[in-house]
């Protein structure tokens, strides 16, 4: 009796520390996008980003602004961010990418309110449409919508691990 005593306080003092514990949630926050005002310019090409069509990116990098967040690039298309971000010393210091989502959003004129996780993205290269630079990658949330516009527009499916100088080449 004594030993099932001992097990039940055991078990009793695990449950205890475990419900006082805070619990620490193993969730990335994503950064907030920023919208693209009428002014701004790409970080790599300087041209103003809102003149043209096609998703745009954002990349956020680990040097802290006066407002004490992350510093924001943004670019006037996606394959200027890729660009940019493939540069090995800027790819160890970049938190977070954002693309427009073209499931969501108009071709000729992205909307700020779709931007996704740049990693998580289904990307299109080679595609007959075209962005601020020419031939851009055509960024998607879901896979199907990548497919249908592959169907529609040419070009070939990828992830984000696939993106590399190569592909901007193309």
């Amino acid at each position: 009796m004594k030993y099932f005593i001992n097990i039940f306080i055991v078990v009793l003092a695990i449950f205890l520390l475990q419900a006082c514990t805070p619990q620490q949630e193993n969730k990335i926050t994503l950064q907030q996008a920023v919208n693209i005002e009428r002014a701004d310019e790409c970080h790599l090409c300087g041209m103003l980003i809102s003149h043209f069509a096609g998703p745009k990116g954002e990349l956020y990098r680990k040097e802290v602004t006066k407002e004490g967040s992350n510093s924001v690039k943004k670019f006037c298309s996606t394959r200027d961010m890729f660009s940019f971000y493939l540069d090995p010393e800027n790819k160890r210091n970049v938190t977070t990418m954002l693309v427009h989502d073209m499931s969501k959003s108009p071709w000729d004129s992205p909307n700020d309110q779709y931007f996704i996780d740049a990693e998580k993205a289904w990307f299109v290269a080679g595609s007959n449409q075209t962005g601020a630079m020419g031939k851009t990658l055509a960024s998607f949330s879901n896979k199907q919508d990548a497919e249908a516009f592959i169907k529609e527009f040419d070009g070939k499916l990828l992830t984000f691990a696939q993106i590399d100088l190569s592909i901007l080449m193309e």
